[in-house]
Formats: structure tokens, sequence, C-alpha cells
């Protein structure tokens, strides 16, 4: 919008004849009409509202609109309609509480311009890593987005869940590396230039970490190393539920961040990849109460967060100082807009909830048994077909992988699969019967509860913790960097350097590592359920160890892409393990083996009808037989540090056992092109090497 023309057409409204009208309560937030924009907020608290109204850009106010409680209110809610102007003006409000007898439970400060809770496009953040005395939140501003897209034939892909193959990555982190080759480098647009990347390598969605609003320079850790501040780079303190970041977008122009979101989700749904989004209710940027005030706070503190009955202290089940009121009426209605917004305009396939347990909880943080959040985002008509996934815990202990309430809907964050299969592949014993329960869909955890195996969101590692290289690299975490003495990170990671701390010229302990990625990627990959990929697991990227790398906008976070090239055999191993899974259905099952009259599923030790559930042998041989016209699958695990002679099930002639996967080979060799696999020589038994992972089809 040219400033002189907007500035012209914002007097003009305030001087005209019914230039401000009365509005309308719903619906809440700004929405742009032919003749005007309709702005509506909510709080039970205010005693007056003053809309107030910004040139792009411009940090004093060319406008401020006192409402009228008796014409502007509507309820609770607040609400005015100006006309003549366009979308693109910048906006906030100020809220007064007068008189306020309980100051420390009610926040309101009229001095402050607090930006719009249903805002779609946030401005001050443009640049990132900007830093401005004073800190940069006190400076938002919500804009009035032109929500207009031309999507073409673009439709929602619809992805069965059980055929999905998600890829968990971070906006900025893919492309920022200066070998990732981008032309626009940590943007959303460089996430559509690695769209033949993704395509190559076979998954079905990106999971991006969040993108909605954050300030990143909301942190005063230092780098021990440099003394620079480090930055918040993952983003989980979110400034808004609608905006997209708009450091992620080339254009910093009014709604250029939400223009390049769709441009980027078209082009991904165009090659047949579905966007699922890291959405963070559970709370927000605002902290306890030293932190700012720019949103949520200062419009109605009681309603939106957690609070203390007397003292007003929020109750912090998030670990980062406040605990959004999920479960209020008015809580509620806030996180199904986003929600819808991002389905209905944004044209998003799914969501991953961070803390998702937090959304059970009550206003005094108890545990509900059927919280109405979940319930109501589990039967939304405009959600129907969207993917659910819950990280089914939280920082103050609550642990439901397994009994997070789902309606039938809900998947989960498999942490224990995680567990269970970085136990297994380092050696710990008695852990084969686990192992088979794991591979064959957690029925201990999802049968029974109106759930299916790709209920179970499978990983072995995640943004949150070591990457694949560094799990079979450190015994130990090394947070050095984060400027925090090593203090925080889990301490416990099950992992295993394999017989030396961190990068080493070890022929033999590289190569044994390698062969443990493998091993975990093939148990993964090949499980029953729905495969997680950690972005970069497949070539092999490190973060020295760091297993908390929230704070590092450097290499340490980046994709290395020069990795590639060097492990160009791990990429490949992991693409042909994909187009394998998808080559058999029999590996994407809708229902639990125990619920099949005759179980096509069989467990074996090296010896045929005899696993060893409760011995050290830590050997394991699964038997999966061909069913609507699929080919039988044998895989069989070896976690001990000597080889194992396994005895092969016989085949109807003409069939034959053929090797798609032994992970003792040398890499190149390890693995073959699915329908190109070569019979084995010996249709008895096979022996596997020491610590791998072998997979033999029937043909």
């Amino acid at each position: 919008m040219d400033k002189g023309a907007a500035r012209r057409r914002l007097e003009r409204a305030v001087t005209g004849e019914f230039a401000i009208r009365r509005g309308h309560p719903l619906p809440y937030g700004a929405a742009a009409r032919r003749d005007g924009v309709n702005f509506s907020v909510f709080s039970t608290q205010a005693t007056s509202v003053t809309l107030v109204l910004f040139l792009p850009g411009e940090r004093e106010s060319l406008l401020e609109l006192p409402l009228d409680s008796r014409y502007n209110r509507t309820g609770d809610v607040w609400h005015v309609f100006v006309e003549g102007i366009d979308p693109g003006v910048e906006y906030g409000f100020r809220v007064d509480c007068d008189p306020n007898p309980q100051p420390h439970i009610v926040r309101c400060d009229r001095r402050r311009v607090l930006i719009d809770p249903y805002g779609k496009a946030v401005a001050g953040l443009e640049e990132w890593g900007d830093r401005v005395a004073g800190g940069r939140l006190d400076r938002l501003r919500c804009r009035v987005v032109d929500e207009e897209f031309d999507w073409g034939h673009e439709h929602p892909l619809n992805i069965p869940l059980a055929d999905s193959v998600i890829y968990e990555t971070h906006v900025r982190g893919l492309t920022c590396h200066p070998t990732s080759g981008a032309a626009h480098p940590g943007t959303f647009r460089g996430v559509t230039e690695k769209i033949p990347y993704l395509k190559e390598l076979g998954v079905t969605a990106v999971e991006l970490m969040p993108v909605t609003e954050f300030d990143e320079t909301d942190t005063e850790f230092r780098d021990p190393a440099t003394g620079e501040l480090l930055r918040n780079y993952w983003g989980y303190q979110p400034v808004s539920f609608f905006a997209p970041k708009a450091s992620y977008a080339l254009d910093g122009r009014p709604g250029g961040a939400v223009r390049e979101f769709k441009e980027m989700v078209k082009a991904l749904h165009e090659a047949g990849v579905e966007v699922i989004l890291d959405m963070v209710f559970n709370h927000t940027g605002e902290g306890d109460e030293r932190g700012p005030t720019f949103c949520w706070r200062g419009l109605d503190n009681p309603t939106y967060y957690l609070l203390e009955a007397e003292s007003g202290r929020y109750l912090n089940y998030s670990g980062c100082g406040n605990t959004m009121n999920c479960n209020h009426p008015v809580v509620r209605h806030q996180i199904l807009a986003a929600l819808r917004y991002w389905v209905t305009e944004m044209h998003v396939d799914g969501f991953r909830f961070d803390l998702a347990a937090i959304l059970g909880r009550g206003r005094d943080g108890e545990v509900l048994p059927n919280p109405p959040i979940l319930e109501a985002i589990a039967a939304d008509p405009v959600m129907a077909h969207v993917k659910l996934i819950a990280e089914a815990w939280d920082a103050a202990g609550l642990y439901q992988v397994g009994s997070f309430p789902s309606w039938g809907r809900w998947a989960e964050w498999n942490g224990q699969f995680r567990d269970d299969l970085r136990r297994f592949v380092r050696g710990d014993p008695e852990m084969t019967r686990t192992l088979a329960t794991r591979l064959s869909g957690s029925p201990d955890l999802y049968r029974g509860s109106g759930r299916a195996p790709w209920h179970s969101i499978n990983f072995v590692t995640c943004h949150d913790g070591f990457t694949l290289a560094d799990l079979v690299s450190y015994d130990e975490k090394h947070n050095e960097a984060n400027g925090e003495q090593n203090r925080d990170g889990h301490p416990d990671n099950l992992s295993w350097n394999c017989g030396e701390e961190g990068p080493t010229a070890s022929h033999e302990v590289n190569g044994l590592r390698a062969r443990q990625m493998r091993n975990l990627l093939t148990l993964l990959l090949l499980a029953q359920g729905v495969p997680m990929l950690l972005g970069g697991d497949e070539i092999g990227r490190t973060q020295r160890g760091n297993n908390n790398a929230w704070c590092q906008d450097n290499g340490i976070s980046w994709v290395d892409w020069s990795l590639l090239e060097r492990n160009r055999e791990l990429f490949d191993f992991v693409s042909r393990l994909i187009r394998f899974r998808r080559t058999h259905r029999s590996l994407r099952r809708r229902v639990f083996f125990e619920d099949e009259t005759r179980s096509p599923l069989s467990w074996h030790g090296t010896k045929l009808d005899q696993p060893d559930w409760d011995g050290e042998s830590c050997a394991l041989g699964m038997h999966l037989e061909g069913v609507q016209g699929d080919e039988p699958i044998y895989l069989f695990a070896n976690a001990h540090w000597e080889p194992r002679r396994f005895e092969l099930p016989g085949l109807p002639s003409p069939r034959r056992w053929r090797r798609f996967v032994d992970t003792s080979r040398e890499p190149g060799a390890d693995v073959v092109e699915p329908g190109s696999e070569p019979p084995l020589p010996s249709p008895a038994a096979y022996v596997a090497g020491p610590r791998s992972v072998v997979v033999l089809v029937g043909r």
C-alpha cells in the first residue's frame, strides 16, 4: 500500500460521515470487506478498548479510535468497522481495566499496544536475528491480510496415514547451509527448491517445525566460545497461532509470508508431498510474570492462562513459564479457529501438537478424562481428513503414550518405540520380546483403544535429542555450545559410541557406526506403524554430540548438503527401504495381527518356531507371510557381537528367498533395488553377521 494513499484513505475514514460503523463481533480478528475492515477482539476484563492504526512500517500510530462500550461492544467482544481502508494496514489494541482490584491477575495496561490473537500477519519480526534495544516484542503490530491466492487445480492429497513416511525438518535449517545450493536459503521458497530431493528420497510428507511467528532473539544465552548471543532457532515460543513467520519469506512486504507459504504448499502438493505443521498451543512466548506482554496477557490474562487462584502465579506445565488454559471455551474457540484457518486458507494436511498432554488439562491443571478441546478437534468436520499427531507428554511428567484420548483420530509420537529400538540395537539383553511388539505396531499400547497400527508414529530420532549419526557416536551429550555448562538436555540417551567418543579415524569403529545406523533405519522403516525420519539422518547429519540444539542457528543445526555425496550410499539405502515399504502392503497394515483369524505373522529365533524371548541371545526372526498378493518377507535382527545362523522357513515352489538387505555387507552392497533381489545360494539358512539386520523377500 502506498503510504500517501493509505494516509488519505485513513483520514477520509475518520472525517467522512458514517466512516466509522458499529461493526460486528464475528469473526474475531480483522476481516477485510469490499468497503473496509471489521475489527473484533475479546476481553472480559476490559473497561475500555482502543483500536490503533498504523501505516505499514511506521513506528508511530496514525490514528487511535476509542471504542464506545455501548455501541462497539457485544457481550465481551469489542468491535468496529472502519470504512475505506485496505489490506496492508497495521493495527493493534490498547486495553484498560479501571479500576483494577487484582493487578497481579488482571494485567491490562493501556500504555501497551497489543497484537490481535487472531491476526493473520505480524509486523516487526521481518528480519531474522535483528535485535532491537529493549526487545522487539514491544514493537509488534498486526497486518490486515489480502487472502486472495490462485490455487489453480491444487487439492488435498489425503494420503492415508498408514501409507505415509514423514520427514521432520526446519524451514531455515533445511537450506541455510552454504552447501545447500538454494537460491533462497532459509525460506519457504528454499523448501520448495528441495522438492526434487524429497521426491527422490520418497517421503510422503514434510513435518515442519514451528512456522508461526516467534521471536528468535528471545534468549540471553551466549556462545561460550565467541560471546555472541544465541538465538531461539527452533521457535517453540509462539507469538501468534495464525501468522506465518515473516523472516521465512523472501518478500518482506505485507502479506509476503502468507503468499509464499501458500506457494510452498501448492508446489509440494503438486509433487505429491503433504505438509504437516508442528503447532504450539500449550504455551506462548509471553512467559511468566517476568516475561513480555504483547497479546494474550494484556487482553485477558485469567482466561488465556492457567493461574494459581490467590497468587496469580502462572502454572508451568510446559517448562516455558506459562500454560495455556486450553479447555476454556474461549481458548478452545481460538485453537479451533487457528487449525481451521491453516486447513482452509493455507491448505495444510496435518498437525503435530507440541506437548499435547497439556491440551488435556483442566483449569486447575488436573488431567481431564475427556478433554473438550481434544474431542472438538477430533470431531471437527472441516478436519475430518486432517492428520492429528500428539506429542503425548508434557514437561511436568504427564506421559500418555498409548493412553492419549483419541476418539479414533489422534495418532501419537511413540516415544516407547524410540527407546526400545535404541536398547535392542545397542545390545541390551532381554529386548527381543519388546522389539517384536514394536515391529508389530505396538499393540500393547494401541490395540483395544479403538486405534490401529497407524496411530503409532514410529521414530528413532527427532529434532529433540541426538541425530542418528550422533546416536551411534556419543555416549554422553556435549551441549557446551548452548552456554549452560552442559547442564541442559536429557542425560540418558540410550546411545552407544561403538567404542570411541565422537569423531574417530578408526576404520573399524566407523564401519560399526555405519552398520548400526542402517540397523536402526531398517527396523524403523519396516515396522508396522508410520515411520518418521529426522531430516538429514539419511545423509549422516551430525550435531557434534549436541542433544538440545534449540539455540544453534549455525552449522550444528543446519543440514550440510556436502554429506549427500560423502554418504550417498546411506541416502540410497534409505530411499530403497522407503520404496520397499511402498511396494509391500503387508508392511502398512490397517489392523493388528492379533485381530486376524489366522495371523500371517510368526516369530522365530535362530531356530524356527523357537523365539528366545527371555534370554540374552539378542536375536529375533520375523516371518510375514504374503497376504492379498504380497510377497512373504523374512526379517531377522542380530544385536550380538558374534554372527548368528538363522534357519529359514520353506517356500512353495517356485518361490525362493532373495536378499534385499544385509547390513553386515559393505555400504553400497548392503541393499539392492526392490525387485532385483538376488536369490540365496542356500534355501535352508542364512548367517547374519555381528550386529546386523537382514531382510529377505520370497519371490
